[in-house]
């Protein structure tokens, strides 16, 4: 059968002139189309991800400006989707999950934004800085645990690089520590490993090698 003809053996049916043409099967929707609910609710996600790495960059010097803006955006977003008449309770749980951690991580940034501004208020005593506990260029040394506060070190130190900044939260960085500590131990039969940032071709990177215990100790 000639396939640019119907069964009945005449031509084809066709548009008329003037009618818009018809999407092909499978093509992507019009640039215009509204995002489902599904689709917000994941862009709320990378938002509210952005938003504590932008903040973390803030207090450690890499951004000169609090990200008020993307904060700004972000209530908003989780106002307009609180208007939504939700049917599945999985898009419910997942939006109170989101705005569950934006309200955790505002009330976060506002108390460090505070402390801040106090810090520079006249007539402060201001005390000199205590000596940096640890230092990300001579190198941390972690065990079977994570210590967070030594975690945060690397991490602040990653995201005071400008444009070398890392694109996920220091949650997510701590959970890719540890896998790291575990696969080099295990693949060396190691007690520890040893972390530091090193510049490398104008960038900032990440070291790891096993480190024995006495030399950790």
């Amino acid at each position: 059968m000639d396939p640019k003809r119907s069964p009945r053996g005449g031509p084809g049916p066709s548009s008329p002139p003037g009618a818009p043409a018809r999407p092909a099967p499978g093509a992507p929707a019009p640039a215009g189309r509204r995002p489902s609910f599904g689709e917000a609710l994941d862009q709320l996600g990378r938002d509210i991800q952005q938003l504590r790495v932008d903040f973390e960059r803030f207090f450690s010097g890499a951004l000169p400006f609090p990200p008020e803006d993307l904060r700004g955006r972000v209530q908003a977003q989780i106002r307009n989707l609180r208007n939504v008449n939700l049917t599945a309770p999985v898009d419910s749980f997942r939006l109170g999950d989101f705005e569950a951690r934006f309200n955790s991580y505002n009330e976060l940034f506002n108390r460090r934004l505070r402390d801040r501004e106090e810090g520079r208020q006249p007539g402060v005593r201001h005390v000199p800085p205590a000596p940096r506990r640890y230092d990300p260029a001579q190198g941390i040394v972690f065990g079977e645990r994570i210590d967070p506060e030594a975690a945060e070190a690397l991490y602040q130190g990653l995201a005071a690089v400008p444009g070398d900044a890392p694109r996920f939260d220091l949650d997510s960085f701590q959970t890719y520590l540890a896998r790291q500590v575990s696969a080099i131990r295990e693949k060396t039969g190691c007690t520890q490993v040893q972390f530091r940032l090193a510049a490398e071709d104008g960038k900032m990177k990440l070291k790891a090698r096993p480190v024995a215990a006495r030399e950790g100790s």
